[in-house]
């Protein structure tokens, strides 16, 4: 039986591949794709204001903690808990991480004596926000943390490995795995909000070192990593890390751990969870919310114009 047709476009990212993505890998499970500038529906993130030029059905969807603005959107994805049913929870990291699953869930057989053998470092840290209005608690953890031990730093801020690891999931990996330790605190502190960076650290087999959503333990084994919001202080924390450090049993115990509750990747994983949501938004017959509209702010449009799909 074929596949009912989907037009699709997608509009004011930071970069996508149109034709390989979350939404399309997911949707051609159902429909047939295809990439057109009149689409049935558009899919768009806070980077612009090309999406003010379609009167399509449209998704919102970022990492980032940005709200969802429904006088521009039919429906959003975001990392934020919303009562709303046009809104659908997607943390980050699902998507935003390399890290497949199944890699995150701990098996019987692992030789952890290996694992203890390969990390001949003491932590790795990757940020490129040196902003430190914006990402202030981060910064003065790192400066705390390097007056007791060597962190490695290796993305553009603070980089002092001599070289800036290049983006992507299979390099960060890499530059991780040799590490006890890594250093993932969020911009900000907000539930919900937890990006790629404990997954990567976890898919590297270090034990992360975070701070950003209060909920984080609803999602991940809190035994697995260290927690900031379980801390007095800074200070408080960076003791336990030291001890830790120096202490190959509490050190095996938390490699031990698995990274989810009950060892079971939680439901964000699973394809039918966002795939049914958006299903869910194809099918409403309501009109746009482009077309209720009955006067517009012309503000920003003079910014906008027509994106080609090629």
């Amino acid at each position: 039986m074929s596949k009912p047709k989907l037009k699709l476009d997608f509009c004011d990212f930071n970069g996508v591949d149109k034709l390989n993505n979350p939404f399309t890998r997911l949707l051609s499970q159902r429909y047939e794709i295809e990439i057109s500038d009149r689409p049935d529906l558009l899919i768009f993130q806070e980077g612009g204001h090309m999406n003010r030029l379609y009167t399509c059905k449209k998704l919102f969807w970022t990492g980032e903690s940005v709200l969802p603005d429904w006088d521009r959107t039919d429906y959003a994805m975001t990392c934020h808990y919303l009562d709303d049913a046009r809104h659908l929870r997607m943390p980050f990291y699902v998507w935003g991480s390399a890290a497949p699953a199944e890699d995150l869930v701990r098996r019987d057989d692992e030789d952890i004596a290996a694992l203890m053998r390969s990390k001949t470092r003491f932590c790795s840290f990757l940020v490129t926000n040196s902003n430190r209005r914006r990402t202030g608690p981060r910064i003065d953890f790192f400066e705390k943390l390097t007056a007791h031990r060597q962190v490695d730093s290796g993305g553009p801020y603070r980089n002092n490995i001599g070289r800036v690891i290049p983006r992507g999931g299979e390099f960060k990996r890499e530059f991780n795995a040799p590490c006890k330790f890594h250093l993932c605190w969020e911009n900000k502190s907000l539930p919900g909000y937890t990006t790629e960076k404990l997954v990567d650290a976890m898919w590297a087999r270090c034990i992360p070192i975070y701070w950003g959503s209060p909920r984080v333990a609803e999602e991940f084994n809190p035994k697995s990593f260290l927690d900031r919001s379980q801390f007095a202080s800074d200070e408080a924390m960076i003791e336990r890390i030291l001890e830790i450090d120096a202490d190959n049993a509490q050190w095996e115990a938390m490699l031990r751990e698995p990274c989810f509750n009950d060892n079971t990747p939680n439901q964000y994983y699973s394809d039918s969870y966002a795939l049914d949501f958006l299903q869910r938004v194809i099918d409403d017959p309501a009109p746009p919310v482009s077309r209720r509209r009955k006067f517009f702010r012309l503000g920003r449009w003079k910014l906008a114009k027509r994106q080609h799909f090629y």
